[in-house]
């Protein structure tokens, strides 16, 4: 037997082995070592010794199943939701609030260490929420019929059977009600829900949208149709039952696609958008408009962004992947002047709109790749004092690192959604950057989503 197949023999699917939960790993799940070979196990908490059994064997890891827990982890608790285990909307809900915010601390620092290579990154405690339930203001269910009655919910992970969710506890208490209400109305009209295997009935989705600050609501109902049948009574009766409901839209989606929303949407109700506010801001939101999920977390996440980039009131910001301008908005006030770049031109419309909205007249808004725009100012002589980075989870591109370090902005204020590519990109950065301080904030309680608001200033620099 060569040695490959010996080690490859070391651990095989459907053996049952014993380890030592040593972390936690991106996605929630824990992480031991079984003969040096590295194990994700779900469900499972740092510090536990658990019994698994082995589900899957690649050549560097091995998956595995919880069949028990030997020792528990003091931080181990009984999630609240009673559909938890089968939904994976959240996936640490049995782990007590103050370990996990410890965890994607940690999650932050290892990742550091591994491809910064910084021995003790300067990485504070993660910011937590005071109640971190009933955050979310946005729903955005599946519709279907099971044993019979229709129901809205999410697909139970790697497969299609709907969950059924009533009562999401990560969802604000009104969305939660728009959902049943308009489940229960459609059932009670016998509004079909559509079927992608058949390519039969009408409703896809339900999204339900609250605004926290002013309490308005929107639904919208994502067809496969264009033609809706028993409209005018679903809306009346919609009406009557939730009287908070501002807003009635539909959307029409007949691809076969897991994106939500097709390109077409009209006003069955009320009017187009709901009034949001955020610290001063104030916002519009249309059915499609993007709005960060958990606004309370959102403005202490702004703040930190604020606090990193040390305005004066004199410096250029640029606020790449600017997204609707809600970053570039908030700083607006502290700075000379800043621009936003976003590569979709609804984004850049909505961030206009929003700059109008808040008569952030030193507020402009470019479609465009922030490696080519920002490299092409600083040959026309306007230069970045703070460049602003919220990339989507793959993090930033080569180019545009190639292009910040040509550049050379005094500072650089890095939004990170993903811990693994912040490390990576950090290490890019160190070429000529110093990292200053990197703060974790919890956006998503009883996920494993972490993000972090990390400043880097230039080496040299004044301050």
């Amino acid at each position: 037997m060569n040695k490959s197949s010996q080690k490859e023999a070391a651990i095989r699917v459907g053996q049952q082995i014993t380890l030592t939960i040593k972390s936690l790993g991106i996605n929630g799940e824990g992480i031991g070592y079984y003969k040096r070979k590295i194990v994700f196990v779900d469900k499972a908490l740092p510090g536990e010794v658990v019994h698994a059994e082995v589900t899957d064997v690649k050549e560097t890891y091995a998956i595995a199943r919880l069949v028990r827990v030997v020792e528990r982890s003091p931080a181990r608790v009984e999630p609240p939701c009673p559909v938890y285990e089968e939904c994976g909307g959240c996936s640490l809900q049995h782990m007590d609030y103050q370990a996990q915010l410890a965890s994607k601390r940690e999650l932050v620092i290892e990742s550091l260490r591994k491809y910064a290579r910084l021995e003790n990154p300067p990485v504070a405690e993660t910011i937590g929420m005071d109640n971190p339930w009933g955050y979310r203001n946005k729903a955005q269910f599946q519709v279907g019929r099971q044993n019979g009655r229709l129901v809205a919910g999410l697909y139970q992970t790697g497969s299609h059977r709907l969950v059924d969710l009533e009562e999401c506890r990560v969802q604000h208490e009104a969305t939660n009600e728009i959902v049943r209400t308009a489940r229960q109305i459609m059932e009670e009209l016998g509004i079909p829900a559509y079927d992608e295997r058949k390519r039969t009935g009408v409703i896809r989705t339900i999204v339900a949208r609250v605004a926290f600050a002013t309490g308005e609501t929107q639904l919208t109902l994502v067809t496969a149709t264009e033609e809706f049948p028993r409209v005018k009574e679903l809306i009346l009766e919609l009406r009557t039952r939730l009287p908070g409901l501002v807003s009635i839209v539909q959307n029409v989606n007949r691809k076969k696609t897991s994106l939500i929303f097709g390109d077409s949407t009209r006003q069955l109700w009320g009017k187009p958008s709901i009034a949001e506010q955020l610290g001063e801001l104030s916002f519009d939101l249309s059915a499609r408009a993007f709005f960060q999920l958990n606004p309370e977390q959102t403005r202490k996440l702004y703040e930190e962004v604020k606090k990193a980039a040390g305005l004066t009131g004199s410096e250029l910001v640029l606020d790449l992947y600017c997204g609707t301008g809600t970053i570039a908005l908030w700083l607006a006030p502290y700075a000379r002047e800043v621009r936003g770049i976003e590569l979709i031109p609804d984004a850049v419309e909505d961030a206009r709109r929003n700059a109008e909205k808040n008569g952030a007249a030193n507020a402009t808004f470019h479609v465009g790749r922030a490696e080519v725009l920002m490299p092409k100012w600083a040959k026309q002589g306007v230069k970045p004092d703070v460049v602003v980075v919220d990339p989507p989870r793959t993090g930033l591109d080569d180019a545009l690192i190639r292009s910040l370090l040509e550049v050379q902005p005094q500072r650089i204020v890095y939004v990170s959604c993903n811990p693994s590519t912040l490390g990576k990109d950090v290490a890019k950065l160190l070429a000529r950057y110093e990292l200053v301080s990197v703060q974790p904030l919890d956006m998503f309680p009883h996920t494993s989503h972490v993000e972090s608001v990390v400043l880097l200033t230039l080496r040299g620099a004044k301050e």
